[in-house]
């Protein structure tokens, strides 16, 4: 068989020559087996999709129920995932793109579930910054953590609202822009979350207010 075809092609390319030869099942095999590997590519990728969003197994902290503005209930889970802890709000089995928002009271509960997902130390470092001696309470007492990567400047930030709540966010800062809330369930090494909530217990942020 001639390597190229009357129609100027290499005959196993031509779909024309190759009708009805071993070139033509030859090709079919081959385009069967690209689109068996597209499919088996997207399939791994919606089940990391899948796994990067489910509940971690295991010791967690958890808060609530809560209910928003809307009426949606959920909890808030205070999780080890990998590269650190994630905080999130979880209405059934679907992480919310928020930041979450709990209830001041319920801090010691939530850190206290961790026992056993992550070390002694850093366990021990997230305990201890809930007490944190508090100083002279600030007009604004809202605890900072802050970090950066190149031009990137972070911040996780521990702000009180109304009703004994606080939201416990990143903000980030670009080149050029101002600071930005994430509405988005920070994720970020526990000694990150030890330093805000440390520094919001030494602003008063974390107190409770006096009765009456």
């Amino acid at each position: 068989m001639p390597v190229f075809c009357r129609h100027n092609r290499f005959t196993a390319d031509c779909p024309i020559c190759s009708k009805g030869t071993v070139l033509e099942s030859g090709a079919k095999r081959s385009r069967s087996r690209a689109q068996s590997g597209s499919t088996a590519a997207s399939g791994s990728t919606r089940r990391r999709v899948a796994a990067a969003t489910a509940p971690a197994r295991g010791p967690h902290g958890s808060a609530g129920p809560y209910e928003d503005g809307e009426g949606v209930r959920y909890l808030v889970r205070l999780e080890r995932v990998p590269g650190g802890l994630r905080l999130g709000e979880w209405a059934g089995s679907q992480l919310r793109r928020r930041a979450p928002v709990l209830a001041r009271a319920d801090l010691r509960a939530l850190v206290g579930g961790l026992q056993g997902a992550i070390s002694e130390r850093d366990h021990g470092a997230l305990t201890d910054s809930l007490t944190a001696g508090a100083g002279d309470v600030l007009p604004d007492p809202v605890g900072v953590s802050r970090g950066r990567a190149g031009d990137l400047k972070d911040e996780l930030r521990v702000e009180p609202l109304t009703d004994g709540h606080l939201r416990i966010a990143r903000w980030v800062m670009r080149p050029g822009t101002g600071w930005e809330l994430q509405q988005a369930p920070p994720m970020l090494p526990a000694a990150r979350y030890a330093a805000a909530l440390a520094d919001a217990a030494r602003k008063g942020a974390l107190a409770e207010p006096p009765p009456g």
